[in-house]
């Protein structure tokens, strides 16, 4: 029988081919609800403030994401079976994330539910019998039991220690997620920053015996495509996921979605309060005043399940829909002020701080803090590294040797567990003519 294929048009990837087989194990976790949600959830926040073609969706990664774990499996040669599980963890590695992805996470205190935590909830909702019933008629012969389905949660949420390779497939520092998101970011960002060998890396890949356990690595061919893939990220993240304008939007974001918390104790924004963004934001409110008062796992665990029905609900519009609203409002409330500025794209002007001028940086935010608004002035810290060879290496397989990569390479032993930081000072344009600004200017003391 001739095999056909079902195709995805990409403009990273170009033809996606999936098989008729491999289609029935994705198309009904694509076709649900919770999956067609992230069409509506931009892949890098605000970054299409700054590089306008980054309108990229979660959805187009995902779709990447699982395309690629097909492609490493089929040059290792898995089983079906475990071809089945990688793609579809893959493909909803990033199902738990809300509106503008990383940046709605700054809304918690101390960072406290990132967007992992609200993906098993996600997940169960895929657990449930009907999804299950319909999805094994569909899939005769590659049914998903319970506990199929658990290797699949484990392998996103990173707590699959049983299927290792299969694990280094969905989540490491060479994994199909990184391998897509790359190539896919550096594209709609219209820059070069993120490109790298994908066909010849995939080539080099290998399963190597690690401690009686299989793991994810490359032959010794591919120490070169690794270096220039390594390289790719820290570009990428020195000038793309770290650059300082985007970050600065974000804090304004941040800023405007802390002010909706406060809807129902503002008379302006009584007719607004009942959105079930607000009525949300304001569960992070409450959630970020009982903060350290008591058990945070216990406080946690219960704010995920009490307000998982409004957060899968939500995407970017939600967000865009408040900040347009706003913007055409006339009064002084912070809200209305930052609505403004996000709609209009007027972001504060962002310094590069030298991390010897700290000091300064701080002395003069003390002296704009006692004057101005908490969203007006702040010093933005962005710690990073590129690979970080003591917590989950890259193994290469050369005759029989089996090393760790920044043993083998001499670039990628220079960034292994290089720890960098970029500091950004994001003050408000408003308060560009201020005495204390203009001399901060005028001493020198940024770069």
């Amino acid at each position: 029988m001739l095999n056909t294929f079902h195709v995805i048009k990409d403009p990273v990837h170009g033809s996606m081919q999936f098989s008729d087989q491999e289609d029935a194990w994705i198309k009904p976790f694509i076709d649900s609800v919770n999956f067609q949600r992230l069409r509506h959830v931009k892949q890098l926040g605000l970054g299409d403030s700054i590089f306008p073609g980054a309108v990229h969706t979660r959805f187009n990664h995902a779709l990447g994401c699982c395309y690629v774990a097909s492609q490493i499996a089929n040059k290792l040669s898995l089983a079906e079976d475990d071809k089945q599980l990688v793609m579809i963890a893959g493909l909803l590695h990033d199902i738990g994330h809300g509106p503008f992805s990383h940046a709605f996470e700054n809304i918690f205190k101390n960072k406290l539910i990132h967007h992992e935590d609200w993906t098993e909830l996600f997940l169960n909702d895929y657990r449930l019998p009907e999804f299950l019933e319909n999805y094994n008629h569909l899939n005769p012969r590659f049914m998903l039991t319970q506990e199929r389905f658990s290797i699949i949660r484990n392998l996103i949420m990173h707590k699959e220690k049983t299927h290792q390779l299969l694990a280094d497939i969905v989540s490491s520092q060479l994994d199909a997620d990184r391998l897509d998101y790359l190539l896919r970011d550096s594209h709609f960002c219209g820059v070069s920053y993120g490109q790298y060998d994908l066909p010849w890396l995939l080539n080099c890949l290998t399963i190597i015996e690690d401690n009686h356990s299989e793991r994810l690595g490359v032959t010794g061919k591919g120490i070169g495509v690794v270096e220039q893939y390594l390289t790719a990220r820290r570009l990428m993240l020195r000038n793309v996921y770290l650059n300082g304008k985007k970050y600065a939007a974000e804090f304004q974001l941040t800023m405007f979605l802390n002010y909706l918390s406060k809807a129902d104790e503002t008379d302006f924004l009584e007719n607004i309060k009942n959105h079930s963004l607000i009525r949300f934001l304001q569960a992070v409110r409450e959630f970020n005043q009982s903060v350290d008062k008591g058990d945070n796992q216990l406080l946690k665990e219960n704010f995920l399940k009490e307000n998982y029905p409004l957060y899968k609900n939500l995407c970017d519009y939600d967000v865009h829909s408040m900040i347009r609203y706003l913007a055409g409002q006339h009064d002084q409330h912070p809200a209305t002020e930052l609505a403004k500025r996000l709609y209009h794209r007027r972001f504060p002007k962002v310094i590069n701080i030298n991390h010897k001028n700290l000091d300064g940086a701080k002395e003069l935010i003390a002296v704009l803090q006692k004057e101005t608004q908490p969203w007006q002035v702040r010093l933005l810290e962005l710690p990073h590294q590129a690979y970080q060879s003591d917590k989950d290496p890259i193994l290469v397989k050369d005759h029989n040797k089996v090393e760790n990569i920044n043993v083998s390479s001499l670039l990628i032993g220079g960034l292994s567990n290089r720890e960098e930081s970029l500091l950004i000072l994001c003050i408000d344009r408003s308060l560009l003519d201020h005495s204390a600004v203009k001399l901060f200017f005028k001493t020198g003391i940024s770069h």
